[in-house]
């Protein structure tokens, strides 16, 4: 009797785990991530939620991103997008060709909205937050972002500011920075 109600209670433990297994790969959960700009102090972007930190510097931390992400890559009106339904944003699969400063930053994506590109006139710089989702945690090429985009751009602009100062990501080193100097541009669009 006892060997009959053990084996019930396995399959019965077997069974409802499949089944929230399916569930979970059928309706995963969306993550959340902030897309509009703030003003940010290190303490602030370093309690950023869905992010490991493996060292602090006095310009930032290093880390990566605890998401799981669910990128599906794809060419929208000859434009190539990177969707990410883990996180319900659009990025661009490559992005600038040359690394600007943070104001030229901004008139780049507004040309790429001028242009509509992939059909779309709604792209931004990502939050720190949005940008930082991007790192993993070990350099799966050359950079420590996964290889469905573009290599080239190793460090990003976000829109979020640290006083006068502007916070961006290094895929390079694998770190999120507030020192001003010249960075890439990967635009980003929340979906609908």
């Amino acid at each position: 009797m006892k060997k009959q109600l053990l084996y019930i209670l396995v399959v019965s433990f077997v069974l409802l785990s499949a089944l929230t297994i399916q569930s979970a790969e059928e309706n995963p959960q969306r993550v959340n991530l902030r897309s509009s700009y703030r003003n940010l102090s290190v303490s602030e972007a370093e309690s950023m939620p869905e992010i490991y930190i493996r060292k602090f510097d006095e310009w930032g931390f290093y880390g990566h991103s605890t998401i799981i992400h669910n990128y599906e890559k794809k060419s929208i009106k000859g434009g190539n997008v990177v969707i990410d339904h883990a996180t319900g944003l659009m990025w661009l699969q490559s992005g600038s060709k040359e690394y600007m400063q943070w104001n030229a930053a901004n008139g780049w994506v507004r040309k790429l909205n001028t242009l509509k590109y992939a059909g779309y006139s709604d792209w931004r710089l990502p939050t720190i937050e949005e940008a930082a989702s991007l790192l993993e945690p070990g350099k799966t090429n050359a950079l420590h972002i996964d290889p469905i985009f573009d290599e080239e751009q190793w460090g990003i602009w976000s829109g979020d500011k640290h006083g006068s100062n502007t916070w961006s990501v290094y895929f390079s080193l694998g770190n999120v920075r507030w020192r001003y100097k010249n960075r890439y541009v990967r635009p980003v669009r929340s979906l609908n």
